[in-house]
C-alpha cells in the first residue's frame, strides 16, 4: 500500500516561500526547493534579440497520502496557483521511502521537547500563593 505522495509546485522565482507557508499551514513539515527555468513557447521572450527564459522554482513536498489533498488545496488557494499563469501543482505516488523519521517519531519528539520546555518554564516561574 502506498503511504506517501510527492507534491510538486512549479512557480515563478521568488514564490517558493509562499508555497511552503501555505503547505505548512495545511500540515506539511517541510520541502525542498529546486531552481529551474521555463521553456514553454509562451514564456520565452525576445529582449534585444536574445531569448530570455523565465526562472522558476520547483517545490517538492513529501507527505502522507491522507494529507496530500489538504496541502495541495492550501497551496492553490494561498499561493495563488488557482490563477492563470501563476504556476502548477501536481502529485505523484511514492512507493518506497528511506531516510526519514516516521511522523509518529517526529510527533513524539515534538511532544517531549514541548514538555521539557514547559517544565523548564515552570521551574523558573516563582510560586506565588495567596
Amino acid at each position: 500500500m502506498i503511504k506517501y505522495d510527492l507534491i510538486y509546485a512549479v512557480v515563478n522565482r521568488g514564490f517558493a516561500d509562499e508555497v511552503m507557508t501555505a503547505a505548512k499551514s495545511a500540515g506539511a513539515f517541510g520541502g525542498t526547493v529546486v531552481n529551474a527555468r521555463g521553456s514553454g513557447t509562451n514564456e520565452m521572450q525576445q529582449f534585444f534579440g536574445t531569448v530570455i527564459q523565465p526562472e522558476k522554482e520547483i517545490v517538492m513536498i513529501l507527505t502522507e497520502r491522507e494529507k496530500r489533498n489538504a496541502i495541495m488545496e492550501a497551496i492553490c488557494r494561498d499561493a495563488g496557483l488557482s490563477k492563470p499563469g501563476k504556476g502548477v501543482c501536481f502529485s505523484m505516488p511514492v512507493d518506497a521511502v528511506s531516510g526519514i523519521r516516521s511522523l509518529k517519531e517526529r510527533e513524539d519528539a515534538e511532544r517531549i521537547a514541548n514538555e521539557q520546555a514547559n517544565a523548564e518554564t515552570d521551574k523558573n516561574t516563582p510560586c506565588v500563593r495567596e
